[in-house]
């Protein structure tokens, strides 16, 4: 699950990344970036359905009747709920959890995470909050509130949030990436560069910073390393439709309108609605 502390200490912190296309701003070239797009990063719970089978339950359950007054198990049984995609039962772990230790902060940031999923901002943010009030170093609920108020339209809180988090020493590339973002947002490219280049040291295997970068290389008219950018995107990522989107942007730059309508096929095919990639369809086929 991502972002959900499982092991029984509950320090433990695992990332995701999750690719949703977000429009690149402060552009001026003749398409003005028309459909280019640079991927943000999400706390998306990767649902693994072997995290709730009724083995694995039935042993975490067993832990928990040894120990019932240790806050641990409940945490650890809320994560594999939370995996599972169970996330009623994932809430209720997590929130007995915190009725035996109010300090838990990892499961306030557990629970966050599930109410992020359910489509429960408000509710996620706060937790997010109240783990930051008992540990105000925690970098991860720093990452994970400044999602939430980054997709808000919070932009300056989501980069305060970041940027806490950076100055933390955080290990976890979605820092890094989440800022270039709004970096990106606010025209400064090269700084953006400098924020992907670091997600990308820290997440060599996620391709959303090579989109995200090469967005902003594109802004500065650095085709060149843009377009290596999003090829390497691909390469570790084929499915992700903005990846050849923007790959099929650089076609058209260049003028090569038979390959760029392949590669917006492409990611057409990948996404059908993802609007970038249909109209840079239609501007390279000439068809609506």
């Amino acid at each position: 699950m991502a972002g959900i502390s499982s092991n029984i200490s509950g320090k433990a912190h695992m990332s995701r990344w999750n690719g949703l296309g977000v429009k690149a701003f402060g552009v001026a070239v003749f398409f003005a970036l028309a459909g280019c797009q640079t991927s943000q990063t999400t706390d998306v719970i990767n649902i693994d359905r072997a995290q709730g089978s009724k083995e694995n339950i039935s042993s975490l359950t067993a832990v928990i009747a040894a120990n019932p007054k240790d806050p641990s198990g409940y945490n650890v049984r809320g994560s594999a709920y939370g995996r599972a995609g169970d996330f009623n039962r994932a809430l209720a772990d997590f929130s007995t959890a915190l009725q035996i230790n109010p300090n838990f902060y990892q499961a306030y940031a557990n629970r966050a995470l599930v109410y992020r999923n359910m489509g429960k901002p408000v509710e996620a943010a706060r937790d997010y909050t109240a783990a930051l009030k008992i540990n105000p170093n925690y970098d991860v609920a720093y990452i994970g509130r400044g999602n939430i108020y980054r997709q808000a339209g919070r932009v300056d809180e989501a980069f305060q949030d970041f940027s806490k988090a950076i100055s933390l020493d955080t290990t976890d590339g979605r820092a890094y990436h989440n800022r270039g973002l709004i970096y990106q947002l606010r025209g400064q490219h090269d700084k953006a560069i400098d924020d992907f280049s670091k997600a990308i040291s820290l997440s060599p295997g996620a391709p959303e910073p090579y989109n995200g970068r090469g967005v902003s290389y594109l802004a500065l008219n650095d085709d060149e390393n843009a377009f290596a950018d999003f090829n390497h995107a691909i390469e570790m990522n084929p499915k992700l439709a903005e990846s050849w989107a923007n790959q099929a942007l650089v076609y058209e730059r260049r003028g090569d309108k038979v390959k760029a309508a392949k590669s917006y096929s492409h990611a057409v095919g990948l996404d059908p609605n993802y609007q970038p990639a249909r109209d840079g369809l239609a501007r390279t086929r000439g068809t609506s």
